[in-house]
């Protein structure tokens, strides 16, 4: 009788790893794109994952992360869009803090930006491949402020197999 013994993994990929890095941002403003992508490709790269995914998730009901071309007419037809849908001078049921037993005394009214992020995205997973992400040649990767100017904080985590000391160069 034989036995089958497991053979290698032919390729020259280690084990699956992970990485995770917090991105704290500060705002300026509603409806504000900042540009993320410069540091989700460098935290990728430092992460050493060759093949896998990450993932960029907002911690915040007010605030989204988009895929979109940075141009700068089209950001604007864009904020125009997301104030049509929900403007800010509207009233909010959100916004009655009367009605609304425990709310502290200073909080925002901003019933428009939790509106607003129902069109929205919390999270984007992208490919990794050969240690780059993959994004088309006008692709953009965007947090985009829905509410007031804030600190705010993205959780960025990077999955997958990294390329071993013996594999072909990056």
């Amino acid at each position: 009788m034989t036995t089958c013994r497991p053979q290698p993994m032919p390729n020259r990929l280690s084990p699956w790893t992970s990485h995770h890095e917090s991105i704290h941002l500060q705002t300026a403003g509603c409806l504000q794109f900042m540009d993320l992508t410069d540091r989700v490709r460098e935290a990728v790269r430092r992460s050493g994952v060759w093949m896998g995914v990450v993932n960029l998730q907002t911690r915040h009901t007010t605030t989204a992360v988009v895929i979109n071309e940075n141009e700068p007419l089209l950001l604007e037809d864009m904020k125009t869009v997301l104030e049509q849908m929900a403007p800010r001078n509207r009233a909010y049921c959100h916004d009655n803090h009367a009605a609304r037993p425990g709310i502290p005394p200073d909080e925002y009214t901003n019933g428009h930006a939790h509106c607003k992020a129902l069109f929205l995205k919390t999270s984007e997973t992208l490919n990794v491949v050969n240690g780059s992400v993959q994004l088309g040649p006008w692709q953009r990767i965007f947090f985009l402020e829905l509410d007031c100017a804030r600190s705010r904080t993205l959780s960025l985590l990077v999955l997958g197999l990294e390329q071993s000391g013996d594999s072909l160069p990056r």
